[in-house]
């Protein structure tokens, strides 16, 4: 492996830019290759069947390209489908991102959490198997979302996405029961796209809530698997691809995400 690793963040659209953003932080001196799928985006949308035949392919055709040291699927729904036929297949290592329940039910103090992700994620044995195994006692609602990664993106590029529309879609993480049970005190975004509205989601919330967001803990396994920052290398770039052929817009927008980098 070379002093300037390079890492590919693949997503099915923008949201994996969530946990770009926090491996950037990790270690800023890698070059990094952003790949959206937006060809085939939403995921949450499709059956695991269609997901495995899209992705470990497409994946065998971006290590041919980018020759990466290791490769995040920063998306839920691809990685509760895809991450076993992935490592089976390749030998460049995988970070993928699972809902973090464990964290989120170890943390909750009313015993009442929420996984807010898409409908294929919510609906996977993987994601059931994961609450059975930490729920610790708290009481997990699986909250199926069929328009917040879309909203996400939307909002994104700049278009207009209501309140009322993302209020709509959070209600059912909110569980009120009798004073003795207490209600929802923590929501996991089992979604990349959904830290993208975060902002609006605490102040749409009906009351607070811990948002629990997977990113800071991919950055560190990231960095127990490449190792820290060398601070020695040269200005690292960054690289943006999107299958559909687009070119990506608003760069200014999008360089936050990159560590301040305008991706080619």
């Amino acid at each position: 492996m070379t002093s300037l690793p390079t890492i590919l963040v693949f997503d099915s659209g923008l949201g994996g830019l969530t946990v770009l953003r926090e491996v950037v932080r990790a270690r800023p001196d890698a070059h990094y290759v952003y790949v959206g799928d937006d060809a085939f985006f939403p995921y949450g949308q499709r059956s695991e069947e269609a997901v495995i035949g899209r992705v470990v392919p497409l994946m065998g055709e971006l290590i041919a390209a980018h020759a990466p040291d290791l490769v995040v699927i920063a998306c839920n729904t691809a990685s509760t489908m895809t991450l076993a036929p992935l490592r089976a297949r390749y030998r460049v290592p995988f970070v993928g991102t699972v809902p973090a329940i464990k964290p989120a039910c170890a943390g909750s103090r009313t015993k009442r959490v929420s996984v807010l992700g898409t409908s294929a994620t919510v609906r996977l044995e993987y994601t059931r198997a994961l609450i059975r195994d930490f729920a610790q006692g708290c009481e997990v609602s699986l909250v199926g979302s069929i328009r917040l990664a879309t909203l996400a993106e939307t909002a994104l590029g700049g278009g207009e996405v209501t309140d009322a529309a993302i209020r709509a879609e959070i209600a059912p993480c909110f569980v009120e029961a009798d004073a003795k049970r207490g209600r929802t005190d923590a929501v996991v975004l089992a979604c990349t796209h959904y830290p993208l509205l975060l902002d609006r989601l605490i102040r749409l919330a009906p009351w607070p809530v811990d948002w629990i967001d997977p990113a800071p803990a991919i950055a560190r396994r990231v960095v127990t698997l490449l190792g820290p920052a060398t601070g020695h290398a040269p200005t690292p770039g960054a690289e943006m691809i999107f299958t559909s052929g687009r070119h990506p817009r608003a760069s200014a927008a999008l360089a936050p995400y990159f560590g301040g980098r305008i991706p080619a």
